[in-house]
């Protein structure tokens, strides 16, 4: 047992048993710790509580696709992402890299190759702050979960729309720092859209409306005149 891994949690996201099983057992008698979710649900909620150096995931989940469970992790943390997978179609691996994972292996699987990728995995871990915390961000107006995907004000859920929801978590993700409006239509809407500055203003009122005590005096979601958009706690 290295050092390196004697202490380094694994968290394996797949819901086929013996693909679980067997990485359990290699993984366990090689000094890691072995956390285990059979969903995306799970896995994104195993993030946040447990707070695991690197994740193993399986696309094909029962609930979520893969790929969505790394959107959702990307939203608030850089912990490594490791896709194991039996889709070897190039697209499917260009599409996980592009959603933000790590590396990508696919199944059936050599154990040595996967525990070279995962040691390289735990390395970059290591050079990185992975809190946990992070995941909850709370204004004292109303608290956003980044890894559950939900908004709360006055202790009752806040219903946002997709956009909405692209538009907030972006700028939540980039706390204290401008956010351009170019960028910002760039990632919720696409590339095509980049000049559309008054879908911004539009959306930007509505969230105000939705989550500030005073949306005509925002604390939270502020504007920088010709810019762009900036949250503050």
């Amino acid at each position: 047992m290295s050092a390196e891994t004697a202490s380094a949690t694994v968290l394996v996201v797949d819901d086929e048993p013996q693909i679980v099983r067997a990485l359990r057992i290699n993984l366990s008698a090689r000094g890691y710790k072995v956390i285990t979710a059979h969903d995306g649900t799970a896995a994104l909620k195993a993030v946040a509580e447990t707070k695991p150096d690197v994740v193993v995931l399986d696309l094909g989940l029962p609930d979520l696709d893969g790929t969505e469970v790394i959107a959702g992790l990307r939203g608030w943390t850089t912990v490594p992402i490791i896709v194991l997978s039996a889709r070897g179609d190039s697209a499917d691996k260009v599409q996980a890299l592009d959603a933000g994972a790590d590396d990508y292996v696919t199944k059936p699987f050599g154990m040595d190759e996967l525990l070279a990728r995962l040691r390289a995995a735990v390395r970059r871990s290591a050079t990185s702050s992975v809190d946990g915390a992070d995941a909850v961000v709370d204004t004292g107006s109303f608290r956003v979960d980044l890894a559950a995907k939900k908004v709360r004000r006055d202790g009752k859920e806040v219903h946002l729309t997709k956009t909405e929801w692209g538009v907030l978590e972006l700028l939540v993700r980039n706390r204290g720092r401008l956010v351009a409006q170019k960028q910002l239509l760039h990632e919720v809407w696409g590339p095509t859209y980049e000049t559309e500055s008054h879908y911004l203003r539009v959306y930007l009122a509505q969230l105000r409306r939705k989550l500030e005590p005073e949306p005509s005096r925002p604390r939270h979601l502020l504007t920088e005149p010709g810019m762009g958009y900036r949250f503050e706690m």
